[in-house]
């Protein structure tokens, strides 16, 4: 047994409570509102980790990131998923869902079915595939390759899937394109489904929630913006209660006010924070590629070379980071969106995203300057 003491332990309603956690192996078995640990049962041999004075949170799930440490998911090799995760996992990103581009189905199931045969036994647990692509708009295909965009196509989603072992646990799709309509109802019970890289008014974008979707692709980015009389998809995104949309906050891609807003009108239960990093994440500035295209990197901002923001070059708790010092939002409000609301949005909340008994024992210890003091991944510690 492993009993974490004293901590400024995190609730899944984003409110932190002193308490005490006990991990038996992998799992989470009690947690108490008391940090008085004599309490309870706690055994001569039990292995007691003092956090005074320091937050304990769930390990973060990143359901949008293309790559970090020179290394892409669409390399589509083991090698570059593990040092991914390894990555990720030093950075208190516990469980991550990792992002494809848009290339052609040929390479997609090359790309599949190294997720799908990779051993998740060192790093982050690889728990699902976003699949960012081809099914877009091709005037708002930002970084993303637009020799391969493709009709929206159910079929063509199956047999990736196929290759994936059920993996994929998002399909991002442009609602206005032909077909884009009959492919997310027909998959929407299968997968959950992405408003991503469109065009879409409020109209198309309600149909398309109506048919069966419920997440948003990075919030203003690749969509029209928010009018007074044609509110588009960011509209659509606040009025539907059961989207989750995403947002980048790694202080580039959204300005501090307007993440303030958004949590005001989306609410803390639906916004998920991603980092949509790509492989200049943990390494020096320089040129990488996204999608197969050339991108520089200059701090934490990614280009292409006509100018485009091509992902991002921050971690997802380094996002979390910038929203509580740069943005003036609560830590609590924070990992919320970070752990809980992206583990619920691909439908894996009943594992990962929270401190509760019964859920996997990821859990990261922060010191007052929100700097990792201690990691566990499934109740072991992480060095």
């Amino acid at each position: 047994m492993k009993v974490i003491i004293n901590g400024r332990v995190f609730s899944a309603d984003g409110s932190f409570f002193e308490g005490t956690l006990y991990i038996d192996g992998e799992k989470i078995v009690k947690v108490t509102d008391s940090k008085e640990p004599a309490r309870y049962d706690v055994n001569a041999g039990d292995e007691v980790i003092d956090a005074m004075g320091k937050y304990v949170i769930p390990g973060l799930t990143d359901v949008h990131f293309h790559g970090c440490v020179a290394k892409d998911f669409c390399d589509g090799e083991e090698e570059s998923i593990r040092a991914m995760a390894e990555y990720e996992l030093s950075q208190g990103v516990t469980t991550i869902c990792p992002a494809s581009m848009t290339f052609d189905e040929e390479r997609l199931i090359k790309i599949f079915k190294a997720a799908a045969a990779h051993d998740n036994s060192t790093g982050a647990r690889l728990v699902g595939i976003n699949m960012e692509g081809p099914f877009i708009s091709y005037e708002k295909r930002g970084a993303q390759n637009p020799e391969f965009i493709h009709v929206p196509d159910a079929d063509m989603f199956y047999r990736l899937q196929e290759a994936a072992g059920g993996l994929v646990k998002l399909v991002d799709i442009a609602p206005e394109e032909p077909g884009a309509m009959e492919c997310i109802e027909k998959i929407s019970g299968d997968v959950h489904v992405s408003i991503a890289h469109t065009t879409a008014d409020y109209d198309t974008a309600m149909k398309a929630f109506e048919m069966g979707a419920d997440h948003v692709t990075h919030l203003y980015n690749a969509m029209p913006p928010y009018h007074h009389r044609k509110p588009g998809v960011i509209g659509a995104a606040a009025d539907c209660e059961k989207a989750y949309p995403e947002l980048i906050c790694d202080g580039v891609h959204s300005t501090p006010a307007v993440v303030r807003t958004t949590l005001k009108f989306i609410g803390d239960d639906r916004l998920v924070f991603i980092s949509d990093s790509m492989e200049a994440t943990g390494m020096p500035d320089g040129e990488y590629e996204l999608g197969g295209q050339p991108v520089t990197k200059k701090g934490n901002l990614a280009t292409l070379h006509d100018g485009t923001i091509a992902g991002s070059a921050t971690n997802l708790m380094d996002c979390v980071r910038v929203a509580v010092k740069q943005m003036d939002i609560p830590l609590g409000t924070a990992v919320k969106c970070a752990a809980v609301n992206s583990a619920k949005s691909i439908g894996i909340f009943d594992t990962f995203g929270s401190l509760e008994a019964g859920k996997q024992a990821n859990v990261v210890i922060l010191d007052d300057e929100l700097e990792i003091c201690n990691i566990l991944l499934d109740g072991k510690a992480v060095k």
